[in-house]
């Protein structure tokens, strides 16, 4: 029987599901759209579904995961034979195509933009000359392609090594470089003149401004930050040994990643406020917004490019996860084909990719259901794969899973108490897919 591959140590797997959590969503997607929703009220409701949907979908795909101790397909397969519920491993794979191959774009936007702050071409420019540099930098076709290419080139690279040497190593640098350069970012921010202000609309909730549109934002968002409904979890925890709790692992990647979002929100609306922008700027609040305030203040280049570095990180960290869960599957955890088809699958998400980088160029008017390439795929994933995949994992983990073996494997290394069990188990199976379905009818339009 073929030795299967396994995290180092707890704090391995942790740093690698934190990282793979720890993403676009929690350090470019959260700012823009608590700027968007008011901010403090929205962060709390943020912190509320974490809790209630995000934290025991991360468990129930730990449960598949650590059961089955095999790939994303394969552990569907083991716990119902004989059914089609290996599509759902199947499904997650397919996300996981798609999600990085536009999710490579916006990762070499950030590599593009770090190599310019480095050459000194982002200094001194007006927050007009700032939007002409990214319009000019994604409409470029030969520089999107090539840096996209890089960043694909920079995941492959990591995950052919394998999940210690590759995975595991490469998350416990760059998640506590992420942590530290945070931390800097949040008290240069938190120190300028105004800077209250920010720290007022990220910690003190408007409930006024709370509508419909604002809670089940705030809910996806939460759903979305954690890497659930695309199996990859279900792929990492596969590597964890039985003797390791799965409880406190979740708990600690959901505080992680809250944290994270704390920090990014804490870099970013200080600053904000204390120059007098526009804190619901949209998604080019990071290329656009930032480099204005960082270009004002003393060695702000430099500052700008520590939060380059950590968004690289944090992207990369991702990235890694993504393509992860499709060589694990194809290679079907044989160390010898790893490295292979990690450099196949690695290629074709970059071919895949190439439209959606061309989006913003040469491809701007080619549109399908009134959206760009990149913006289908991202609607694609993001509305309908992801949720659809979390919903199937609320439906299969009490349907198909015995009451007892959930248990059992829940309290192996944490003593998980009988009474927590059980309201993880009636959140799985009754309230997240209630949740999810609001969430998925509300982006679907239909009510």
């Amino acid at each position: 029987m073929r030795q299967r591959e396994q995290w180092s140590s707890r704090l391995g797997f942790i740093l690698a599901a934190a990282g793979s959590a720890i993403g676009l969503g929690a350090i470019w997607k959260f700012p823009y759209t608590a700027g968007q929703n008011g901010g403090g009220a929205f962060f709390l409701i943020f912190i509320l579904f974490t809790l209630i949907l995000g934290l025991p979908l991360l468990l129930a795909e730990f449960s598949i995961g650590r059961t089955a101790q095999d790939n994303a397909v394969n552990s569907y397969k083991k716990i119902a034979p004989g059914t089609k519920w290996y599509w759902l491993g199947i499904t997650g794979m397919i996300t996981s195509f798609i999600l990085l191959s536009f999710y490579s774009v916006i990762g070499g936007w950030i590599i593009i933009y770090l190599i310019k702050a480095l050459a000194g071409d982002l200094n001194g420019l007006t927050s007009e000359e700032y939007g002409n540099v990214f319009g000019a930098t994604i409409s470029d076709p030969i520089v999107s392609i090539l840096v996209q290419f890089l960043f694909i080139l920079l995941t492959i690279i990591v995950v052919a090594k394998g999940v210690q040497k590759g995975i595991e190593r490469a998350s416990a640098i760059m998640m506590p470089a992420l942590f530290i350069l945070f931390i800097v970012l949040v008290i240069r921010a938190v120190t300028l003149e105004g800077s209250l202000e920010g720290i007022r609309f990220l910690l003190q909730p408007d409930f006024s401004k709370v509508t419909s549109k604002t809670i089940l934002e705030a809910m996806g968002q939460s759903f979305f930050t954690l890497s659930v409904g695309v199996s990859v979890m279900v792929t990492y925890s596969s590597y964890l040994p039985k003797n390791q709790s799965l409880p406190r692992s979740a708990i600690s990647i959901v505080g992680m990643n809250i944290f994270i979002v704390l920090l990014a929100g804490l870099a970013i609306f200080p600053a904000v406020f204390s120059f007098d922008l526009e804190p619901g700027a949209g998604p080019v609040l990071l290329f656009n917004v930032l480099p204005t305030i960082f270009s004002q203040l003393p060695f702000g280049m430099w500052f700008f490019i520590a939060f380059l570095l950590l968004f690289l990180f944090a992207a990369l960290t991702s990235a890694f996860s993504m393509l992860e869960i499709i060589v694990s599957v194809i290679s079907n955890g044989a160390p010898t084909k790893r490295r292979q088809w990690a450099w196949l699958t690695g290629i074709a998400i970059f071919i895949a990719g190439v439209p959606s980088a061309l989006s913003y160029g040469v491809l701007s008017d080619v549109t399908l259901f009134n959206k760009t390439i990149f913006d289908l795929a991202d609607y694609s994933v993001s509305n309908v794969l992801l949720p659809l995949g979390a919903l199937l994992i609320s439906i299969f983990v009490p349907l198909k899973m015995k009451k007892t073996q959930l248990y059992d494997e829940l309290k192996q290394g944490s003593g998980f108490k009988k009474g927590l069990f059980e309201t993880w188990f009636f959140l799985i199976r009754f309230v997240a897919p209630v949740l999810i379905l609001a969430v998925m009818f509300d982006v679907l339009g239909v009510w």
